[in-house]
């Protein structure tokens, strides 16, 4: 039987150059590119909420079996798989790796409804992978069938966290309470972005996404005849007075120079048409960067909420304010490493260029306990109907983009176990 070009990869014998193994990893990519995009597509076919990924962590531990590589379920959902190197000095005389990197896929689904009329859309109505955690998973998938065939590269240790519930904030902080992050030396992962065209990766040193922040307001007014306003203060005009106010922190209250957001993604008051509402609440998040402002803003919501509900005769209180992750900051020697694995898989014109979002990732909560990076995967393509936004309920992505997610991947992962 004619073995194919991962086997005889695998079966090679001898230590390669850094050609050679470049070249390995983008021969072994090209060869599973159909296993990445089925993958993506199965797992897009079956989205699920946070915290309640019981068929992804299912299907990828199927995979993970199929692929002999070794796992544990910390967790309810959610997967650790550890690809163990056999270069000669992989492991220390104690039997500890040289080197650990981290490796994440995040795999929840979000609270939307699919419309892009794919024969693989979501058939679980309600959810979709609309900010491509399909994606992720199918490009870490890749990332092991690649690496799985090269173990005698690779100089250490890699640990592959398959993490459920990132879209609610929650699940890195579970995965590194788990001990994910035990032991390990630095940290990567990747995000498909509906903003950085297609073919190329942006892998820049700094801010890349925002502290995250959510917040709730309570009014209390007074209900009564909805034709008799005057006996009443009306908790539905003081909510969207508020709303209205809240966004002068941005405009007046914080610097031009200081990149901020804050929206109000929920108001709910009212029981009847004809009533005037006595009690309103409204929820939203916050957007920042520099920890300054971070620190200012709860402070200037309050101010805001109390005082606007006090001129227009009611009450309002700040009821909650949780941080919910910090922003995500690459580190500069962990970029110029993904720089470089760009170039030397993709080539100059894979690098792409992005200047960061106010979008969050609780990728942070491991960037706190080791140096790493997020690499934004340009996934934006016109010519294939790719280009709604994250989290719309039209979003597509250029599905070329995947093989050469998992061949940066494995090349930043044999680099930074080489060094």
């Amino acid at each position: 039987m004619t073995k194919t070009k991962a086997q005889q990869i695998m079966d090679y014998e001898g230590s390669r150059t850094a050609e050679e193994i470049t070249q390995a990893i983008q021969d072994i990519a090209t060869e599973f590119e159909p296993y990445i995009i089925r993958q993506r597509r199965h797992f897009h076919k079956y989205p699920e909420p946070s915290l309640e990924e019981v068929r992804t962590t299912s299907d990828i531990v199927g995979q993970l079996d199929a692929m002999n590589v070794p796992y544990e379920r910390p967790l309810k959902t959610g997967v650790v798989a550890t690809l163990r190197g056999t270069a000669p000095d992989a492991y220390l005389p104690d039997g500890t790796p040289r080197r650990r990197l981290l490796m994440r896929a995040d795999i929840d689904a979000l609270p939307v409804t699919e419309r892009t009329g794919d024969e693989f859309a979501s058939v679980n109505e309600g959810f979709m992978h609309a900010c491509g955690h399909d994606c992720h998973i199918a490009m870490m998938l890749g990332t092991l069938q690649i690496l799985r065939h090269m173990t005698d590269d690779i100089h250490g240790e890699i640990r592959v966290v398959f993490q459920p519930s990132e879209e609610n904030g929650s699940g890195a902080k579970m995965m590194c309470e788990a001990g994910a992050c035990e032991g390990v030396d630095g940290a990567f992962a990747m995000h498909v972005w509906s903003e950085v065209d297609a073919g190329t990766i942006s892998c820049e040193p700094g801010p890349r996404m925002a502290n995250t922040d959510w917040f709730r307001i309570d009014i209390k007014g007074t209900s009564c005849h909805g034709a008799m306003p005057q006996r009443g203060a009306d908790a539905v005009m003081v909510a969207a007075e508020i709303v209205n106010v809240l966004q002068t922190i941005v405009s007046r209250d914080l610097s031009p120079y200081e990149p901020a957001v804050v929206t109000v993604g929920e108001l709910h008051a009212g029981t009847a048409r004809n009533v005037i509402a006595g009690e309103a609440f409204l929820a939203g998040t916050v957007r920042t960067y520099s920890e300054n402002t971070h620190q200012l803003m709860p402070g200037l919501i309050k101010r805001i909420a109390i005082h606007t509900a006090q001129a227009l005769g009611a009450e309002a209180e700040l009821s909650d304010y949780t941080v919910a992750h910090y922003a995500v900051v690459n580190d500069e020697a962990a970029s110029k490493r993904c720089r470089n694995a760009v170039v030397k898989t993709l080539g100059e014109e894979g690098v792409g260029s992005y200047r960061g979002t106010m979008s969050g990732e609780d990728f942070s909560e491991y960037l706190a306990q080791v140096p790493g990076m997020l690499a934004f995967v340009g996934c934006r393509n016109p010519h294939v109907g790719a280009a709604a936004a994250m989290h719309s309920c039209y979003f597509k992505v250029d599905e070329s983009v995947l093989a050469k997610g998992s061949m940066v991947a494995a090349q930043y992962a044999i680099d930074f176990l080489g060094e």
